[in-house]
């Protein structure tokens, strides 16, 4: 009986997940301050909202080498500048979409973040929670019942620094 609970539960959490993240694009985003998958908008920015890409480093627990995110919104620009300097102590921690593949600003990892997709949280559920160094060796079981919906909100991440344009 227990295992059925859980099973269902999984399944719940899982088909909730795949429901949110197809939010319409003219929904409006979400303001919590904890965030969770739920609250990250999948829409992309209006071309006037967009600015010259940033790049920045963040590292999880355990991950040998940094990775690179890119950011185009000018406001989540603002925010991770903020949480470099020690002014955001909150929402910290970087989540969002992976793209199962390479990007030139980021050829250490098989994987990147869809610049769309990318937020900062302070609590996020478990089931997208994981390591980079463990997204990288698990890439092929992610966006499956690992990573469902290819979302990704590792809880040890930290931003590092901003980096120069490749």
């Amino acid at each position: 009986m227990r295992r059925l609970f859980s099973r269902t539960g999984c399944l719940a959490v899982i088909a909730m997940l795949a429901t949110m993240m197809a939010v319409p694009a003219q929904a409006a985003p979400a303001t919590r301050a904890c965030a969770t998958p739920l609250t990250v908008r999948t829409d992309a920015p209006s071309p006037a909202a967009e600015s010259e890409p940033v790049y920045f480093t963040m590292t999880t627990a355990g991950s040998p080498r940094p990775f690179v995110i890119k950011l185009t919104d000018p406001e989540k620009i603002r925010h991770a500048r903020r949480i470099l300097s020690g002014q955001e102590t909150e929402r910290t921690h970087v989540m969002g979409r992976i793209i199962k593949r390479p990007a030139p600003y980021n050829p250490a990892y098989g994987f990147h973040l869809d610049p769309n997709t990318i937020d900062f949280f302070q609590m996020a559920i478990e089931v997208c929670d994981a390591t980079l160094s463990y997204v990288e060796e698990h890439l092929d079981e992610a966006c499956g019942a690992f990573l469902p919906g290819c979302f990704f909100c590792p809880w040890t991440s930290r931003l590092v620094a901003e980096v120069p344009a490749p």
